[in-house]
C-alpha cells in the first residue's frame, strides 16, 4: 500500500525502528508507518529532525523525501543513487537519445496533457471544452507553437474563473494546488528512479537549475487530476490545507486510470510511463504507455465531500 506521509508540525523527529519510520515529539511517539508501504514522505514543518537512517531506508525503497516552502511549493527532493540493475545502459540510452525523439515524446505528453484538460471541462460542462480536441491536434512536435501554453491560457478562466491566476506564491487556491502538484510529483519522481532513468535529463525541461526535470515533464499529464481535486475542495468550503484535505491529496496517488485497457492507481500509470519512457530511449521509438482520460462519473469520483473522508486513517 503506498502512502504519503506528511510532516506539518514544527519540531517533529523523524527515526527509524524495525522497519518502521518513527514520527516523535518532544520525545513521545506520536506516530509509526511501515516503510515499505512509503510512497513518499513531504516536509512542511521548520525545525525537524531525522537521523541518517531514515534517508538510507527511504532511498533503499525509492521513496523521496520532499521539501517545501511555506506555499507549499517544493524546494528540494532526496532520491536514490541507484533504482534499477540496469540503471547505468538506461542512463546512457537516456543521455545519448537524440533531440528528434525528444520533441516526439514531448509532443505526446502535451497532447495528453491537453486532453485531460479537455476532458475535465467537459465533465463540468464548459463550452470550452471542444476547443482542446482541436489544440491538441494542432501540437507538433517539440510543440514549436506552444500550444501547451494557449491551451493554459484558455484552461484556468474556463475551470476556475475569469479572475483566477495561477501564481504559485499566493494562498488559497494557488496554495491548495501546489501542495498537489508536490504529491504528483514525488510519485512521478518515484517511478523515474525505479525505470533506471536519471531525473536531471528531461526530454522538454531543462533549467540548470532543476534537478527533477524529467519527473517534471511526465508530471503534465496527472496535474487536471490535481485542478479537479482542488476545484471539488473549493467547492466544499475549502480554503486552506489541514490534515483531512492532505489526506485526501495522499490518496490521490490510488484513483483509478485506464493504461492500455487495464485499471491501474495513479502510482502505477506513473511507474508504467517512466517504463515505457525508458524503453523508447532504448529502441529509438517514441511509445509511451499514456492513459486515457477519465470519464465523466470517473472525473466526478474526485469531488467525494469532505465528510466522506471522516474516519479514514
Amino acid at each position: 500500500m503506498d502512502r504519503i506521509v506528511d510532516i506539518a508540525t514544527d519540531g517533529s523527529s523523524l527515526s527509524v525502528y524495525r522497519g518502521f519510520l518513527i514520527v516523535s515529539r518532544e520525545r513521545e511517539e506520536v506516530g509509526r508507518v511501515a516503510f515499505d508501504d512509503i510512497a513518499a514522505v513531504i516536509v512542511h514543518a521548520h525545525g525537524v529532525n531525522w537521523t541518517g537512517n531514515v534517508v538510507a531506508a527511504l532511498a533503499e525503497r525509492g521513496a523521496p523525501i520532499v521539501f517545501c516552502a511555506s506555499n507549499h511549493s517544493p524546494v528540494a527532493v532526496t532520491l536514490p543513487l541507484a533504482g534499477h540493475h540496469a540503471q547505468g545502459a538506461k542512463m546512457r540510452a537516456q543521455w545519448e537519445a537524440g533531440r528528434p525523439l525528444a520533441k516526439q515524446l514531448w509532443r505526446r505528453v502535451v497532447v495528453a496533457k491537453i486532453a485531460m484538460q479537455g476532458s475535465l471541462l467537459s465533465a463540468r460542462g464548459a463550452a470550452e471544452a471542444g476547443a482542446f480536441d482541436l489544440l491538441a491536434r494542432r501540437v507538433r512536435s517539440g510543440d514549436p507553437d506552444n500550444i501547451e501554453a494557449q491551451a493554459a491560457r484558455r484552461y484556468w478562466p474556463a475551470l476556475m474563473g475569469a479572475d483566477f491566476r495561477r501564481d504559485r506564491d499566493s494562498g488559497g487556491a494557488n496554495a491548495l494546488l501546489n501542495y498537489g502538484y508536490a504529491v504528483m510529483r514525488a510519485t512521478v519522481a518515484r517511478a523515474v528512479v525505479a525505470a533506471g532513468l536519471h531525473p536531471t535529463i528531461g526530454i522538454h525541461h531543462a533549467n540548470r537549475g532543476n534537478a527533477f526535470a524529467l519527473a517534471d515533464d511526465l508530471v503534465e499529464p496527472f496535474r487536471p487530476l490535481v485542478d479537479a481535486l482542488v476545484l471539488a475542495m473549493l467547492g466544499q468550503g475549502a480554503d486552506a490545507l489541514d490534515p483531512p484535505l492532505k489526506r485526501r491529496f495522499a490518496r490521490l496517488i490510488a484513483f483509478d486510470l485506464r493504461v492500455g485497457g487495464e485499471t491501474s492507481p495513479v502510482s502505477v500509470a506513473a511507474a508504467r510511463l517512466a517504463q515505457s519512457l525508458s524503453r523508447s530511449f532504448e529502441s529509438g521509438t517514441p511509445e509511451l504507455a499514456l492513459f486515457d482520460p477519465p470519464t465523466a462519473f470517473e472525473w466526478s469520483a474526485l469531488a467525494r465531500p469532505l465528510e466522506s473522508w471522516d474516519g479514514d486513517e
